[in-house]
């Protein structure tokens, strides 16, 4: 199948000091796929080349076999790239529904002809609604961001990417600083996610790393270590060595 996204021989450095090294990296559409390593490792580096945040020193990004390696963010949104972040950017005292509703309104284009809350759209209510519903947000919709449990607001920045209607969904550490009863809802709901969207996440816990994705990439000191199904990842020698020992003793 054609991968949804693909970076080859990828690299960045800055002056003398190498981030990303020569990465290879594809993702095909439906993909449940982790990226881990150590701090330090470059996996942010990684995120925010294939975002457009950082431009690659050398190498190509390709988005649904487009390249997009000099594009703006703006672009590779449009064509079909979504992200949360490690820090969620909510706007904490608006309800749950309107900020949902500012994401749709932002895909669809009523943004740039809103005089009046995102929110009063019928046809933008009804998608938030759903989405919400999706992430088992249903009955939170008039609450206010700041007054949600933080796993929920992990949730709420889940349903926000997915109001773009991406084709490949990034997911920045999704149960950082989430209790770990809220990250098991977490991963329910990622579970529950499309069947068609890629779905790569970054993140450092291991429960959720191994629950959660059908293949694992593990990235040190900028390159890639070794790739393939979590019960390869799990006897690999090598990532005990520089990842999974440095977690569990």
């Amino acid at each position: 199948m054609a991968p949804v996204l693909e970076t080859k021989k990828l690299c960045k450095s800055f002056g003398a000091l190498t981030v990303a090294q020569n990465i290879d990296f594809r993702l095909a559409a439906g993909d449940r796929h982790a990226l881990i390593g150590p701090n330090g490792a470059g996996k942010t580096t990684f995120v925010n080349m294939l975002m457009g945040v950082l431009a690659p020193s050398s190498g190509e990004i390709l988005l649904g076999g487009e390249d997009v390696t000099r594009a703006p963010q703006s672009r590779r949104v449009r064509g079909g790239l979504g992200r949360t972040f490690q820090i969620n950017t909510l706007f904490r005292n608006l309800p749950v529904l309107d900020n949902v509703a500012l994401g749709i309104a932002e895909r669809t284009g009523v943004s740039r002809r809103m005089w009046r809350s995102a929110a009063s759209f019928r046809e933008i209510v009804d998608e938030s609604r759903e989405l919400l519903a999706t992430l088992g947000l249903a009955d939170d919709g008039a609450a206010r961001v700041a007054d949600l449990p933080y796993g929920k607001q992990r949730l709420v920045e889940i349903a926000i990417a997915l109001g773009l209607k991406p084709k490949v969904l990034l997911l920045d550490e999704p149960a950082a600083g989430v209790p770990s009863e809220e990250s098991s809802r977490i991963l329910k709901n990622l579970e529950n996610l499309p069947a068609e969207i890629a779905i790569l996440i970054i993140e450092h816990d291991m429960d959720i790393v191994f629950r959660f994705a059908k293949r694992i990439t593990v990235l040190v000191q900028g390159e890639v270590l070794v790739e393939g199904p979590p019960e390869e990842i799990a006897r690999d020698k090598r990532v005990h060595a520089v990842y999974l020992g440095e977690q569990h003793g």
